[in-house]
């Protein structure tokens, strides 16, 4: 009953110009690649939700920081020298030493997560992409390692249609959730590569909220304004954690499976009006695990909003804060894809969409009215999302965070 969707398109053109350096691909396996490698996504996506936060303050927020990953590591694999430097800083990837550990941990975790689809009660799935004008003589290193990824599209004969096969590409991907990812006028004759990454995720509660317990309830999105909401209920057990170095109470909400899969995590502050920002500035990788570490499970009374919305982002303002440095500017360097062509990108686009009802969702919500203190321990905690929260769809496997949003309210 839930589906959530999530793709960044990095669209780029033309301007005129090695694959992984020879020591690269001679490097000696590691198995800590793929731990490091989402170590590094987590920081990513935290900085980037973060941002994503600052440039919309009063709005609901939502977007998959695994596809926004994954679309960037496509360009880090090209990029050389400064354009290299900066990705590799803001994908936080000091932990390899070479492309050659950034390539194997992002091979192992592709070929583990087509595996694990196959036997999973949750669905999600992730595709990149790299779309390529015929003109561009990419290397042949690059077609070896993108075999299954690269793609010939022909943007100077009709871009209007390149444009639409890339559409499509993306409908097909996400079960038809994200349509018109780009618009018409996008591409040109000029344009020469999409690099893209589509994703989607359907989960179904381990236990479903009933229907008929679902009611009209205040959410209070600030001192001064207040809305009603249909507000889900349920009471049960779940693993809880009262967190005093972020200061929110942090809750585990399983999607159905073995328990050790993927959940749903809200992190519900007091209702101050920098509770929710407060959260953001201490909320990193390390306090994030302590958080998981601390959960155990005890018996809650849980009230969580129905919502769905939408949200597309134009990111290169938001990435150019994080400091991806000129990635989208002339003078990047992603000679990694071609030798006779030089490739500079132009745009960055994000589109995400979410639903969360009584069944399951791709992302979450939560709020709490009691202050900031455990309730005695044979009590339900009240757990009641009627204000401002921060919600992430966790995989606990991979320790990947494939989807983050702030929830503010009812959009208008």
């Amino acid at each position: 009953m839930l589906c959530k969707i999530f793709l960044l398109a990095i669209i780029a053109t033309l301007v005129r110009c090695d694959c992984l350096s020879e020591n690269d691909v001679s490097g000696i396996f590691n198995k800590d690649a793929k731990v490091n490698l989402y170590t590094g996504q987590q920081a990513f996506t935290l900085s980037l939700l973060d941002a994503i936060n600052k440039a919309t303050p009063n709005e609901n927020v939502f977007f998959s920081p695994y596809s926004t990953y994954h679309a960037l590591l496509l360009a880090y694999f090209g990029a050389k020298n400064q354009t290299e430097d900066n990705l590799r800083k803001t994908l936080k990837l000091e932990w390899a030493d070479s492309k050659f550990d950034v390539m194997q941990a992002y091979r192992i975790e592709t070929h583990e997560r087509a595996r694990r689809s196959q036997n999973s009660s949750v669905e999600f799935t992730s595709a990149d992409k790299l779309y390529f004008a015929p003109k561009v003589e990419v290397k042949e290193c690059m077609k070896d390692l993108f075999h299954d990824e690269l793609e010939t599209l022909d943007f100077e004969k009709d871009p209007e249609a390149a444009r639409e096969t890339i559409n499509k590409w993306v409908e097909d991907v996400t079960k038809n959730n994200i349509k018109d990812i780009l618009v018409p006028g996008s591409l040109s004759a000029q344009t020469t590569v999409v690099l893209a990454n589509a994703a989607y995720f359907k989960g179904s509660w381990a236990s479903k909220f009933d229907p008929d317990l679902t009611q009209k309830e205040i959410f209070y999105a600030s001192a001064e304004k207040q809305t009603f909401v249909d507000m889900m209920s349920k009471k049960g057990h779940f693993n809880h954690a009262l967190n005093e170095h972020l200061g929110a109470h942090v809750l585990e909400i399983p999607y159905e499976g073995d328990g050790t899969e993927m959940s749903f995590l809200v992190f519900l502050p007091p209702f101050t009006p920098n509770g929710l920002d407060s959260v953001l500035e201490k909320l990193n990788p390390e306090s994030l695990q302590r958080a998981l570490d601390d959960g155990t499970s005890r018996e809650v009374d849980l009230k969580l909003p129905k919502f769905s919305f939408e949200k597309r982002y134009e990111f290169v303002p938001i990435l150019e804060r994080m400091g991806v440095g000129d990635l989208f500017q002339s003078t990047a360097n992603l000679a990694g894809f071609s030798d006779s062509h030089k490739i500079s990108l132009d745009d960055a686009v994000h589109k995400a969409k979410i639903d969360v009802d009584e069944s399951g969702s791709t992302a979450a919500a939560a709020t709490v009215l009691f202050s900031f203190r455990s309730s005695r321990p044979l009590d339900p905690l009240q757990f009641h999302c009627n204000h401002p929260f921060l919600f992430l769809i966790y995989d606990h496997r991979s320790r990947a965070i494939l989807f983050s949003g702030i929830y503010r309210g009812p959009e208008n």
